[in-house]
């Protein structure tokens, strides 16, 4: 994605704009590769988010609540000794990489004044973040980097800070038009202009190059032959000047409600079929891009083994309805076993053991000419007549029983299959550890801990359930998970409670607590959005049923999360998520 140079430096001018000067009031570690500042300033409280991780490494002031571990990490633990009341007096970007420096004034040990620096690396996979004092001497890091790690340049304490080797390129906010022109004639000819770009100048994302090239000819993937010199240039220089400028327009490029790309400037190169959001801050920016992309990082590193065992489970479930349905389709093969066994009674005297066939008249077909139909019966030559006949009527008695219990089996693996639907749709909104520490628990419940490694059933976490408040004020309960979806709905509500859950799919159970009143139809109608959203339900008119909490029971050794009613009503929505995030009470 395009958290390039010039990203870096677009987030830079909004931390020393809205935190210039703040003081660090907590520090937090949710993940092994995510740091979280608590700053304070005139501005008012930020949170400061750092993600030196693999998958989405970025910097950024960040709205989203994240779940705290009980433990925190020995880092996390050394940042709060040293960093809790420090004072942000210089955030600065080391040259145009992807490099970003926090210097803090705080005190030592013995209480003297003294300089700290967080230094944060972003860059992919090798994405790091370094604690060191005022004279860049290391005390610490996210990552250690020795020498069986890389023989360019070790990240040990101790050690004083050396910045990333340098890469064979220019940096475009030193770089003169003379200077591109030159570059330019030295690579001319059937290269594209977008890795012409790219290749040439630090920091900047092919996003930002194939929107330069765009700019200049009309094409994002034209080559450098194609476009007229000038043209590039000015567009280059443009992008280049809204950097040392510092006014940019971050803005993220949607496909339907998918984000695709974001960057310091608008992507108009992309087409007719994506829409392109401008922000009024890079913090919200990030945040809208990456909260989908988190959140299945998370499940990934988190709930592996979940994934495997639903996997699993799905795909013996599957196989065994298929075989199950195979042999129901051979039951319907009962009512001939009788037909034959009535024809061999009917033509007894017609019979001698040791026929292997015979052709024998069915009594019970009569064709249009006033004649029975003849059909031909296969025999076991072992058998007497008899005993024929009644092998057949064996056959048709078991393919009776079989149904019966095919039926019933069919419909046990059906509801088995729709509960790990159910799972899988609670996975997809997991945010937290508590709330997959919450479907570990339920699939405990279910039978599933013996496929579990070492399953240890810990103490019940305090759930982090989603709130929501409605236009007219009523709050409304959405649980993530089929426990969280109980406890709202046999714990919370109250009878005059109304509860919402889209139609024959897997979702959430939305409680919206009325407190003796009725509510208008449009927080019914908002209700309603919230729980087509938090549904697998997709596209427009979402049905979504809603009943008195009262209506609501549950059958007697049902899954978690299951429940019936009878007495509801059916509402038609086209949920907006930016709609239903605003009225989400985080």
């Amino acid at each position: 994605m395009a958290f390039d140079a010039g990203m870096l430096a677009c987030v830079i001018n909004e931390i020393k704009t809205l935190s210039g000067g703040a003081r660090v009031e907590k520090v937090y570690q949710p993940s092994r590769d995510e740091l979280i500042l608590q700053m304070r300033s005139f501005e008012g409280g930020k949170k400061l988010l750092i993600n030196a991780g693999g998958n989405n490494p970025r910097i950024g002031f960040t709205e989203t609540s994240r779940e705290n571990p009980q433990n925190p990490p020995m880092f996390c633990m050394l940042l709060r000794k040293y960093l809790n009341g420090a004072k942000l007096t210089d955030v600065y970007q080391a040259g145009f990489e992807r490099v970003v420096i926090f210097e803090f004034a705080t005190r030592d040990e013995m209480g003297f004044e003294c300089k700290r620096v967080l230094i944060a690396e972003i860059m992919g996979k090798y994405s790091n973040l370094i604690f060191a004092d005022g004279d860049m001497k290391i005390i610490s890091s996210l990552k250690s980097v020795d020498f069986t790690t890389s023989s360019l340049r070790q990240v040990l304490p101790g050690m004083r800070y050396e910045m990333p080797p340098k890469q064979d390129k220019k940096d475009p906010l030193s770089e003169t038009r003379e200077g591109f022109s030159a570059e330019l004639m030295a690579n001319f000819g059937d290269k594209p202009a977008d890795k012409f770009i790219s290749s040439t100048y630090l920091g900047i994302s092919m996003a930002v190059a194939r929107e330069i090239a765009y700019r200049a000819s009309g094409q994002s993937d034209a080559y450098l032959v194609d476009i007229l010199p000038e043209k590039l240039m000015d567009s280059f220089f443009a992008v280049v000047d809204m950097i040392k400028q510092n006014v940019y327009a971050p803005s993220i490029v949607y496909k339907g409600e998918s984000p695709v790309e974001y960057a310091f400037c608008e992507l108009t190169h992309y087409g007719s079929d994506f829409e392109i959001k401008p922000f009024d801050s890079v913090g919200r920016m990030l945040d809208a891009f990456y909260d989908g992309r988190d959140r299945e990082v998370r499940v990934k590193q988190f709930a592996s083994d979940l994934v495997k065992i639903l996997n699993n489970a799905e795909a013996r479930i599957t196989k065994k309805l298929e075989i199950q349905r195979s042999e129901l389709a051979e039951c319907e093969k009962g009512e001939e076993y009788k037909r034959m066994g009535d024809m061999i009674t009917a033509n007894i005297y017609l019979l001698k053991r040791g026929m292997k066939s015979v052709e024998l008249t069915d009594y019970s077909e009569q064709l249009e000419d006033g004649s029975f139909a003849v059909c031909t019966v296969e025999l076991d030559e072992r058998l007497s007549p008899a005993a024929n006949a009644q092998r057949m009527y064996k056959k048709y008695n078991k393919s009776k029983s079989a149904k019966i219990n095919l039926t019933r089996q069919i419909e046990l693996g059906e509801s088995e299959e729709r509960y790990i639907s159910s799972v899988f749709d609670a996975l997809s909104r997991a945010e937290t550890p508590t709330d997959l520490a919450e479907i570990r628990e339920e699939l405990y419940r279910s039978g599933y801990a013996s496929k579990m490694k070492s399953y240890v059933k810990a103490k019940a976490p305090k759930s982090t359930i989603m709130e929501y408040k409605t236009s007219g004020g009523y709050r409304v309960l959405c649980g993530k998970n089929n426990i969280q979806n109980e406890y709202i709905t046999f714990k919370l509500a109250e009878k005059s409670d109304y509860w919402f859950h889209a139609k024959n799919v897997p979702g959430s159970h939305v409680l919206m607590i009325c407190e003796g009143e009725e509510p208008d139809a449009k927080d019914f109608t908002e209700a309603a959005e919230i729980a087509a959203l938090n549904s697998k339900a997709e596209g427009e008119n979402i049905a979504v049923d809603y009943a008195y909490a009262k209506s609501i029971k549950k059958p007697a050794g049902a899954k978690p999360g299951f429940v019936i009613y009878h007495t509801n009503w059916t509402a038609y929505v086209t949920p907006n998520r930016e709609k239903v995030e605003k009225m989400r009470i985080k």
